[in-house]
């Protein structure tokens, strides 16, 4: 589908997530703008992985990390008085940084290897947050008692409600895409893509391997980071339990089933296993859940059978596929 071709669906899916949320608010559905909410933090997780994973073909199991390290750097300014948007550059540059610092010495790896790295430091940052009582208020979580996360406000209006913060994620998650575009069309996207597609033929090429795949990793991380400190100041708390493993494994599973290296495809993917549960648990009853992780072993199973590239692909990963012999 050509780029003009593009935009009148691109209009009306704007349209549809604009519009959606005020009329489920307006009728009292407060829980379903709540669940659209979080689609939005999903896929502003799901775009920021897709760097690595669908662009440069680095396989990160330990994402959900820097969405930990996002949120608590956030709970702990906000704590001291830092504003919301005071904070934001701080938490940007403290999830850049151990990102970077992560990525220095193990972006050598390749393959499994670098996932099983990835998931380590997934599971050392979540023990430490458990752990790290005196900061962090171990497993308890933030705030302590007597503590408030603060509001977030812009100019003279405070964010309080669901349809508020919905706005907010829509706004960044649009400027996540906006980055994600760029870069993809950009020198070092096409430098990070001749990465995935093969390393060695890249570095005859002359591109300076460590510092791309570092570059696509600390931009990953801040968006991670950034997708936690929102969370956090939309749910006013954060603890330990929210960042398992299991969560970085269902944002991998969004890309596989969505189709990596493609952002509409990550955003298909995220409303597949987040927002489509919760619609059949309320059309289908608490019964449903008993079942849900049943249907989602299926659909991985039948899209990595039937469709490899997953559901929406981009052009070239397809096309890499195919060529492998529709090996994922």
């Amino acid at each position: 589908m050509t780029l003009p071709r593009r935009w009148p669906l691109i209009a009306i899916g704007l349209l549809v997530v604009l519009i959606l949320p005020l009329v489920l608010n307006q009728l009292g559905n407060l829980y379903a703008v709540r669940v659209i909410g979080l689609v939005g933090i999903y896929c502003i997780l799901g775009v920021g992985l897709n760097i690595t994973i669908g662009y440069t073909g680095l396989l990160d199991l330990g994402y959900i990390a820097f969405y930990a390290i996002g949120a608590y750097t956030a709970a702990i300014l906000s704590i001291a008085g830092i504003s919301f948007w005071l904070g934001l550059p701080i938490v940007m540059v403290v999830g850049g940084a151990i990102r970077l610092g992560l990525g220095a010495p193990i972006l050598r790896l390749r393959g499994d290897y670098l996932a099983i790295v990835t998931l380590g430091f997934g599971e050392i940052v979540r023990l430490v947050l458990i752990n790290l009582d005196a900061i962090t208020n171990g497993p308890k979580g933030l705030p302590r008692v007597g503590e408030k996360i603060a509001d977030v406000k812009l100019f003279a209006f405070t964010l309080t409600e669901n349809i508020h913060f919905y706005y907010l994620i829509l706004v960044f998650l649009l400027i996540a895409i906006f980055i994600s575009h760029r870069l993809e069309h950009s020198r070092l996207g096409r430098a990070l893509i001749a990465i995935r597609e093969d390393e060695l033929a890249a570095t005859l090429s002359g591109i300076n391997i460590a510092r791309t795949k570092a570059v696509a990793f600390v931009i990953s991380g801040i968006i991670g980071a950034v997708a936690g400190d929102i969370y956090v100041h939309w749910n006013q708390f954060v603890s330990p339990e929210s960042f398992t493993f299991w969560e970085s494994v269902l944002l991998v599973s969004m890309l596989v089933i969505g189709g990596m290296g493609n952002v509409w495809g990550i955003l298909l993917g995220v409303v597949l296993l987040v927002a489509v549960p919760e619609v059949l648990r309320s059309t289908l009853g608490t019964a449903f859940v008993d079942y849900r992780m049943i249907a989602f072993g299926l659909l991985m199973v039948v899209i990595i059978i039937f469709r490899p590239q997953g559901l929406l692909p981009s052009r070239r990963r397809a096309l890499e596929l195919e060529a492998a012999g529709g090996e994922p």
